[in-house]
């Protein structure tokens, strides 16, 4: 199964690969240099394939737990002080996805959303400490009765060139429901309450719309 996001790409991709695979056939008499060229074309079909997968995941909705938004790595467990919505001192949970993770993300909590801001910006690294306030991003904000309100910040890096971002204001949010797309390698922060109890640790791998973040 693949995200919707990716139907134009693998469709472009898919044709590009079969004209090259077709054209060398027939263009290139050295044999070594003809299957070369073919196998590394299909090797980036599948690159591509493998970057647009959605897989299905089956999350058990719990208002009493805060689920990871993204397949990735934790990088960062930190109080920061969140200061584009909060303007105050939030526990940040930095999940990194490289070129291989799935770039899905699905939606933390249930509950409404009550904030939704695009920033257009540059594109560092995604582990660089300034990529969070330089980088193109957008913040969104979802509340509910039980956890009260969560922050996350979807980041693009060096490589990732496009956010879709699908939360609007009043929309309401189900937990690991789709919420966006970041094509290629990029990062999501999350803003919770100080004090939330985690459920991770740094270096960790997660599953998005799985494994639980915080427990509250």
């Amino acid at each position: 199964m693949f995200h919707k996001e990716g139907y134009k790409i693998i469709l472009s991709s898919f044709l590009i690969v079969t004209t090259i695979v077709l054209f060398v056939e027939y263009a290139i008499e050295t044999f070594w240099i003809e299957k070369l060229l073919q196998l590394t074309s299909i090797i980036v079909l599948v690159l591509v394939l493998q970057f647009f997968r959605n897989p299905k995941r089956e999350t058990l909705v719990n208002e009493n737990h805060i689920i990871s938004p993204v397949d990735g790595k934790v990088v960062v467990i930190e109080e920061v002080f969140e200061k584009e919505y909060f303007k105050d001192k939030r526990l940040q949970v930095s999940i990194f996805m490289s070129p291989i993770n799935v770039h899905v993300t699905r939606y933390a909590i249930s509950g409404k959303v009550v904030f939704s801001k695009y920033h257009p910006g540059k594109y560092l690294v995604a582990w660089h400490p300034k990529s969070s306030e330089l980088n193109e991003r957008t913040t969104v904000v979802l509340e509910n009765n039980t956890v009260g309100k969560i922050l996350y910040r979807q980041i693009a890096g060096a490589v990732a060139r496009r956010i879709v971002n699908y939360a609007k204001i009043g929309d309401k949010a189900i937990q690991g429901a789709d919420a966006g797309f970041i094509k290629f390698g990029s990062r999501v922060d999350l803003f919770l309450p100080v004090g939330t109890k985690l459920n991770v640790a740094i270096e960790q791998v997660i599953k998005g719309g799985v494994d639980k973040i915080a427990t509250v």
